[in-house]
């Protein structure tokens, strides 16, 4: 490994604060490019790069490798390794709206659960947490009981190891709270699996897949949604989210505009004139 990638990667792993797992990916992308041509990769011409990436026909996978070999050439720019500022052009995406789900359709999934278990309480308060908060569900599985300050939630291991607070719906808390007292042993951590663990990825995946067919990660997306379609600041959701960039949060803005047209649609009378 080139000394530059060892010192970009030092710099997004304690000035920036990434995470492990952003780290990992850096260091992943970039080192295998520096192996694959056995060269530094500062030293590298644009057209070997482009010539090594071109095999990548998956554009997502292809963007996520020239974000990061961008973010290094910026890096070097910036501490005087190069004197030229590179950067490369990303393939384009179509854009995809975020999978969601309606308030109503969350009503009725979460109306199934038996709570006549300490285990139906838990599936039932996770997943009002999660769409009360907009919680990723790393972030929920870090939880701890006194990351539970009333009804504010201190977010500590965020992405990119920014803290934020948030406010919990009162149902969500309550929810919480009859959840966590029906427990016969007290844990330090919020969400607990049959044995008494902290609940893991793959068992918080399935619990939302059982009565909501989708990915915990789409309660998020609809806590956005509702926020945005009920007319909230863009940047107060920022902020609620944690994005580290507006760019991030702007995505629901179209769903935002998808809701003004089919208004117009149903209720303009010029709308229904051909």
């Amino acid at each position: 490994m080139s000394g530059e990638l060892e010192a970009f990667l030092e710099y997004i792993s304690v000035t920036r604060a990434l995470s492990k797992k952003s780290v990992e990916a850096y260091r992943g992308d970039l080192t295998s490019i520096e192996n694959e041509l056995g060269k530094p990769l500062i030293g590298l011409e644009t057209s070997s790069m482009l010539s090594l990436l071109c095999k990548y026909t998956n554009k997502r996978t292809l963007n996520r490798k020239l974000s990061s070999i961008n973010a290094f050439f910026d890096f070097c720019y910036k501490n005087q390794f190069n004197a030229e500022q590179k950067k490369l052009k990303f393939s384009k995406i179509p854009k995809l709206l975020p999978q969601f789900l309606s308030f109503i359709q969350i009503q009725n999934a979460i109306k199934m659960i038996d709570r006549s278990s300490w285990l139906g309480q838990r599936d039932y308060a996770l997943i009002l947490f999660l769409y009360a908060t907009g919680a990723r569900i790393s972030e929920a599985l870090s939880l701890a009981r006194d990351d539970i300050e009333g009804e504010w939630l201190h977010i500590r291991h965020a992405k990119g190891e920014k803290e934020r607070i948030v406010p919990i719906a009162k149902v969500a808390k309550v929810a919480i709270d009859t959840y966590l007292a029906s427990l016969e042993k007290d844990h330090n951590h919020v969400w607990c699996n049959y044995k008494g663990d902290k609940l893991s990825r793959i068992s918080a995946y399935k619990i939302t897949q059982k009565y909501l067919g989708v990915s915990p990660h789409v309660l998020r997306h609809s806590y956005a949604t509702s926020l945005i379609s009920g007319g909230a600041d863009l940047r107060v959701v920022q902020e609620l989210l944690g994005h580290a960039s507006l760019l991030t949060t702007q995505i629901y803005t179209h769903i935002q505009r998808q809701d003004l047209k089919e208004t117009v649609d149903v209720y303009h009378p010029m709308a229904k004139e051909e």
